[in-house]
């Protein structure tokens, strides 16, 4: 019987595949896998729990099956396929199935008759009727031929995991030897065995020789070639080997020098006669370079000269063996090319943490810069780093701290279109928001690392690639980070985006040492700033229409998107909301009160703004007014601060501004109890106890200890009136931590 031809009492394997195919639901099609694919019974199949099934090798992961105990017998370990495991793992998890529930809790007629019922369909589906006949014993007789002639395990293997108890109910799927395989069982008994591979060790057949061994060797591969040299170095025998890897026949080679093989930068430096000068004098000798093909093109080898002598120890010539060494070399320098890129990385990395580590010690805006290009410059990833300032008035950068070179060597660095185009802080906002999605690095490859371009000396010439980086926080650009690398593909896009990340936690740095040098300030300076720059839609829309607006809060709802609350006057809110509803920064607005004189009206607004830009420097804006086409903006700053890069930073973005004002003022200094005592005053006894009773009575807890009723009982008042009181402390609790308290009740910008 022959896999081609299967007995008639046994499924074929496009049968079993029809069965399969015939299956409706996962649980048909797992059953007759477990009955043909393992041979399992169905009382067995009845008492399977997922427990049973035991992995017993991880990789590859190879599973088996603990059979149950049925019938009174004894249990036995079938063999899991690992895509029958996986079925059945998917169909204990899709039926919510513990590792103890039986994984099929029904009587094993129950499971013969679905078998039944896939075979009837089958049997209607191929117009085959023999196949409604197939049971759950056919399908274990399938796995049984399938093991036993398709996969050639051993026959007590599969008595084993089977189940049978003798070898007489599988001598139907044993098929008859033909010749061959009887020969072929019995050939190795007639081989003769050498020494330490049992019986006397006597050879009962020719050996074969050494000289057979190299030529099968030899011509195993076109990577190896054996060459024999006369006593001058001139090729006295050529063969297959030789031929196959330099390419020139027998009679075009013998009897020609071996430097036709080398280089001539090789041959010009007496290299072959070096060579075997060297092999007679130490008795052979290995080197290693680059050869020379028939059609002119290198390839690197290993060669190995050895002197041949006569019986008399007579110098007769010299046997070269010629390794083809390309592939190994292209590895080697893969893996080279591979290590020098991961070393790379790795510098980069360690010049991220470095300038990570530099920003959480820094205390101020130029020891940030410092330490930034410090931290930068000091290791292999970059061979320099500096960051400039552009200013608007004169459009000309600043280079205002560098590490790893003179600063007046910077200029030559700077690619000519970078001067010419000049790296302004105007530029970088531009390039910025054009697109927030596209990084914003900028990188020149063939930069000339030549400090002295005058200098027409040899002296070096040496070139890297150069990239530079805004220092961004919101909308606000400080100014650029500059470096430059020696490295072969510095600059790629994973570098480039941890550069803008670079510029990116600089800038929050930058913003956060202002920030915090302004609230520890004891004295600051308060300046007052004018703008007329048409880009801000509040001085656009003052001027349009004749209107005013004062700021009354300002609320951020994200990096670039803030929530402004102004009081409008000389115009109606429906003639503002018009101008607005064709501005592209602004995404929201609406009225919130009409009071004698005025609105007060909220916009939400994603974009730059006079007001934004200076807080993102580090000062606090106390007011802002719109009037006329011109904002004039009161804020102040800590006393160390630089005011020149406030001022420029303002006009870069907005260069129709200009600083009016300043002085100096003492910061007034107020302790918690002179804030509650404030706050005491502002409330009535009756909004005081009853802000009391709610927070002591738990009202305020989450959940809540006491409802708004329990409250009012306990004071002897309504709940409305509970309400009332609540509501208006409350207001004075907010308006006083939001407001000026030297303003009469006007709120603060921030």
């Amino acid at each position: 019987m022959s896999l081609e031809e299967p007995d008639s009492a046994t499924l074929s394997r496009s049968q079993y595949e029809s069965l399969l195919d015939a299956a409706e639901t996962y649980r048909e099609a797992l059953v007759v896998r477990l009955c043909g694919d393992v041979g399992l019974r169905p009382t067995e199949l009845t008492e399977l729990t997922v427990d049973d099934v035991e992995q017993v090798r991880i990789d590859p992961p190879r599973y088996l099956v603990r059979v149950p105990a049925v019938d009174d017998g004894s249990g036995r370990t079938a063999y899991l396929p690992t895509h029958v495991e996986r079925e059945l793992r998917r169909y204990a998890r899709s039926n919510r199935l513990s590792t103890d529930d039986r994984i099929f809790p029904v009587t094993a007629r129950r499971l013969q008759m679905l078998v039944s019922e896939v075979a009837d369909r089958a049997a209607e589906f191929l117009d085959q009727p023999t196949l409604a006949d197939v049971s759950t014993s056919d399908l274990r007789q399938y796995f049984a031929r399938t093991a036993l002639v398709d996969h050639a395990v051993n026959p007590r293997v599969v008595k084993t995991v089977g189940g049978w108890r003798s070898f007489e109910a599988l001598e139907p799927y044993l098929p008859e030897p033909t010749d061959a395989e009887i020969v072929d069982a019995f050939d190795a008994a007639e081989r003769p065995s050498g020494p330490g591979r049992g019986g006397s060790g006597a050879r009962t057949g020719p050996m074969v020789s050494d000289d057979s061994v190299i030529r099968l060797l030899l011509a195993a591969s076109d990577r190896y070639a054996l060459l024999r040299l006369d006593a001058d170095g001139y090729v006295e025998r050529w063969n297959r080997s030789a031929a196959a890897m330099f390419g020139y026949r027998a009679g075009e080679i013998v009897g020609t020098h071996v430097s036709t093989f080398y280089t001539d930068e090789a041959v010009d430096d007496g290299v072959p006669e070096r060579t075997l000068a060297a092999a007679l004098e130490d008795s052979g000798t290995e080197t290693d370079g680059w050869r020379i093909h028939e059609d002119g093109t290198r390839f690197r080898a290993t060669e190995v000269v050895s002197p041949l002598r006569d019986e008399q120890g007579r110098h007769r010539g010299f046997a070269v063996f010629v390794r083809d060494a390309s592939a190994v070399r292209e590895e080697i320098e893969s893996v080279r090319a591979r290590r020098d890129e991961l070393e790379d990385r790795y510098a980069v990395a360690t010049a991220h943490r470095a300038v990570t580590r530099s920003l959480f010690e820094s205390t101020d805006h130029e020891e940030i810069e410092t330490d930034t290009c410090a931290a930068l410059a000091d290791g292999r990833a970059y061979e320099c780093a500096w960051i400039d300032r552009a200013t608007h008035s004169n459009q000309r950068g600043e280079w205002r701290v560098s590490s790893g070179i003179d600063p007046d060597a910077v200029t030559h660095l700077v690619p000519d279109r970078w001067r010419e185009t000049s790296a302004t802080t105007a530029d970088l906002v531009g390039e910025r928001t054009s697109d927030e999605s596209e990084a914003t690095v900028s990188v020149a490859t063939d930069v000339s690392l030549t400090t002295d371009r005058d200098d027409s000396s040899e002296s070096s010439d040496e070139s890297g690639a150069l990239a530079r980086v805004p220092l961004v926080y919101g909308d606000t650009v400080y100014g650029t980070l500059s470096v430059v690398s020696e490295r072969d593909g510095a600059f790629d896009a994973d570098e480039r985006q941890w550069l803008e990340t670079i510029g990116q936690q600089v800038g929050y740095a930058i913003a956060a040492v202002r920030r915090r040098n302004l609230l520890l300030s004891d004295r600051v300076v308060e300046l007052e700033l004018t703008c007329r720059d048409e880009d801000s839609f509040f001085v656009d829309a003052s001027r349009r229409l004749g209107c005013r607006f004062e700021l009354d809060s300002l609320v951020p709802l994200g990096e670039t998107t803030q929530l402004y609350y102004l009081r409008l006057e000389g115009a109606s809110p429906a003639d503002v909301f018009d101008l607005a509803a064709d501005e592209p920064g602004i995404e929201d607005c609406r009225l919130i009160e009409t009071y004698e004189g005025g609105w007060r009206v909220e916009f939400v607004i994603d974009g730059s703004c006079p007001i934004v830009t200076l807080i993102e420097y580090g000062t606090t804006v106390l007011d802002a007014r719109f009037e006329g086409g011109t904002a004039t903006i009161t804020t102040e700053c800590a006393a160390d601060a630089d005011l020149r890069t406030i001022v420029d930073g303002l006009r870069a973005v907005f260069p129709d501004s200009e600083l009016v004002g300043k002085r100096e003022v003492e910061r007034t200094v107020q302790t918690a109890r002179e804030f509650q005592k404030g706050l005491e005053e502002r409330l009535t006894d009756r909004q005081e106890a009853a802000l009391r009773a709610a927070y002591f009575g738990g009202y305020y807890d989450w959940p809540r200890e006491s409802t708004a009723e329990e409250i009012a009982d306990a004071m002897g008042i309504s709940s409305p009136t509970l309400h009332n009181h609540l509501r208006k402390g409350q207001h004075e609790l907010l308006r006083t931590f939001f407001d000026d308290p030297d303003d009469g009740g006007s709120d603060n910008a921030t």
